[in-house]
């Protein structure tokens, strides 16, 4: 067998682990994830500055992020098959650059609504990243280290988000929000040129020209599939329970029941370390376990923290969030992966479908759960987040039962 193995990686042209051309892809992947989550969430532990300044409740305050979320999620539909025409690499460059400059020009806003208009262009431009970058290491890697590929980018996803909230929060607090911002922007513009001149052209990609046809029958061909239904149905369950969670504790943590600085209320997105550790160890239980035992567990894990946040005691709530933000990750890992080695054709538009729902559940859900904090507090936000996580638990349960009417995986692998 390992022979077997063997000769058949040499006469692949996709880029095998181990080789420099392989760390190239993962530390550009990394880059251009952390450039994404710092652009997009750089504003996340703003919202109750937001609501201060503007004199807006905290559901209002919330729309810079959910604006640019929900512009993503759209835009996303579209930019995969752009890529197929495109090229990979130049639409993910040409999104890298372009949201980096919106980042600095956010630090110039005066007026919320100047605010809200730049972030909902932001995440028109940013959509050309998330779904070829899916695209690009399912075509490039070898299909035996794909998932350690997409955990590395998941990972440079979770160190970017936690910088750019640790960073705004603590510029904000010394200096303004505006300062923050702008920083943000200058950094993220020195990563895109290090993801420009680094990353390896495609190989594998076959360019075909765009066709509005092509379009729409692709992404029916997509919503048939039950498989994907419930993949993409996960990945709007969880996205838009954790992006909950981290808009709301916040106003929690600096309220007079803690009466925190937004410093020291910065410190808990130190817990996206453990999320970027465990979604690049995560194909290692996928392995061990399986893809469904693994995806239960990861979505059980976020709802056993977030319950733990109900806890009074400081302590207890960081380790609630710490325990919810590693099965998001993982949870997070597994169902883009299995979306990548489900679809068989027009992978960038597979991928694209199941990140326009991950960043519908960040707008959507990101937004509702203030009207819960408004009407019922904290215990209303985690009652909230729990029917999503329970939602996404019988999806999962779903699948499972798809797969075993297929005679994919034995009716043991079903728990």
């Amino acid at each position: 067998m390992h022979i077997s193995k063997s000769t058949s990686t040499m006469n692949s042209s996709t880029i095998q682990s181990g080789t420099l051309a392989f760390r190239k892809v993962n530390l550009a992947f990394f880059a251009a994830g952390f450039v994404t989550f710092i652009t997009l969430y750089d504003m996340q532990p703003l919202l109750p500055e937001f609501a201060r300044e503007f004199g807006i409740s905290p559901a209002w305050a919330s729309l810079p992020l959910s604006a640019a979320s929900l512009t993503l999620a759209v835009a996303m539909l579209l930019a995969g098959t752009l890529s197929e025409t495109m090229g990979r690499k130049p639409v993910m460059m040409g999104a890298l650059f372009l949201t980096s400059i919106l980042a600095l020009s956010t630090a110039f806003c005066h007026s919320f609504s100047s605010l809200v208009v730049l972030r909902f262009i932001q995440g028109l431009v940013l959509a050309g990243l998330p779904p070829v970058a899916m695209a690009y290491l399912n075509e490039e890697i070898e299909p035996a280290t794909v998932g350690t590929a997409m955990g590395l980018y998941i990972s440079g996803n979770a160190i970017g988000g936690m910088s750019g909230r640790l960073f705004t929060a603590t510029v904000t607090d010394f200096f303004s929000w505006n300062l923050a911002l702008g920083l943000v922007g200058l950094i993220s513009l020195g990563l895109s040129c290090y993801f420009a001149f680094n990353l390896p052209p495609s190989v594998n990609f076959r360019r075909r020209p765009f066709e509005y046809r092509y379009f729409f029958t692709s992404v029916l061909q997509k919503l048939r599939d039950p498989h994907l239904l419930c993949l993409y149905g996960i990945s709007f369950m969880v996205m838009g329970s954790f992006v909950t969670l981290f808009n709301y504790i916040t106003f929690r943590l600096l309220g007079g029941e803690y009466g925190l600085s937004h410093t020291v209320v910065s410190l808990v997105f130190l817990t996206y370390l453990l999320g970027a550790y465990c979604s690049s160890t995560v194909s290692k239980l996928v392995n061990r376990f399986g893809r469904f035992l693994t995806i239960r567990a990861c979505v059980a894990t976020m709802f056993a923290g977030i319950v733990l946040t109900l806890a009074r005691p400081l302590p207890l709530v960081i380790l609630g969030i710490a325990v919810f933000t590693c099965g998001f990750f993982g949870a997070h890992t597994v169902a883009s992966t299995w979306v990548g080695r489900h679809a068989k054709t027009a992978k960038a538009q597979a991928a694209a479908l199941y990140l326009f729902f991950y960043y519908l559940g960040s707008s959507l859900s990101g937004t509702a759960g203030g009207f819960c904090w408004a009407g019922a507090g904290w215990h209303g936000v985690v009652g909230f987040i729990g029917m999503l996580l329970l939602a996404a638990l019988v999806f999962t349960v779903i699948l499972a039962r798809l797969s075993v009417g297929l005679g994919k995986i034995p009716l043991s692998a079903r728990s």
